[in-house]
């Protein structure tokens, strides 16, 4: 249902949303075919040690020393980092859709979102998304990871707007449902045309 609060704010997500996933499954899939590695004790040694990561706990070199490099490789960290960020892709047309809105409504933009810092920072450079975020409240600078709510009150704070100024725009329903326990008004990504949508039901429209 739309607020009948203005908008001041929008918050999103980036992996589903903007850009593909960083590191998701299909990831580390072509990575475990390309490099050789037994499928079973990576997702194992991934599952253990993603979280830590993106929480900004670790840095990428020692997630892929406790997940690929725990023994010796026929091929280098920096191979196998190069693959990794080769995986992110952007959706252009979500990018340009807020673009439009935040120059024409006067939108704060924030980005919150669950990424380990190396991958961060390269999405947010290599696909020019520091020229629409004015804040980023990513896990590994913040060192909560959503579905931890206290991720949206860091962000509400930051930004200084109530949560009924805000559009949340998330891929993952469980992350849509604790943000709207919060009052934030969310939306859950599932397409361009339907995200576009929902956004005309708050008045933003393009």
């Amino acid at each position: 249902m739309a607020s009948s609060h203005k908008i001041t704010t929008l918050f999103l997500d980036i992996g589903g949303v903007l850009l593909t996933n960083g590191w998701d499954r299909k990831s580390r899939k072509l990575a475990m075919e390309k490099f050789q590695l037994d499928p079973v004790e990576t997702e194992e040694r991934h599952h253990l040690t993603f979280d830590t990561y993106e929480e900004g706990k670790l840095t990428l070199d020692e997630y892929l020393g406790r997940v690929v490099f725990y023994t010796d490789r026929t091929f280098t960290k920096a191979a196998f980092r190069e693959f990794m960020f080769a995986q992110s892709s952007a959706y252009p047309e979500m990018l340009e859709l807020i673009r439009v809105l935040k120059s024409k409504y006067h939108l704060k933009v924030a980005i919150v979102n669950n990424e380990g810092r190396e991958l961060n920072t390269h999405r947010i450079h290599q696909f020019g998304i520091g020229n629409i975020a004015d804040f980023f409240i990513s896990s590994c600078f913040v060192h909560f990871r959503k579905p931890d709510a206290d991720i949206y009150r860091i962000a509400l704070d930051i930004a200084q707007v109530k949560p009924e100024e805000v559009i949340y725009i998330e891929d993952r329903s469980m992350f849509v449902d604790v943000a709207r326990g919060l009052g934030l008004n969310s939306i859950c990504h599932v397409s361009y045309g339907d995200t576009v949508q929902q956004l005309a039901a708050y008045g933003l429209t393009i």
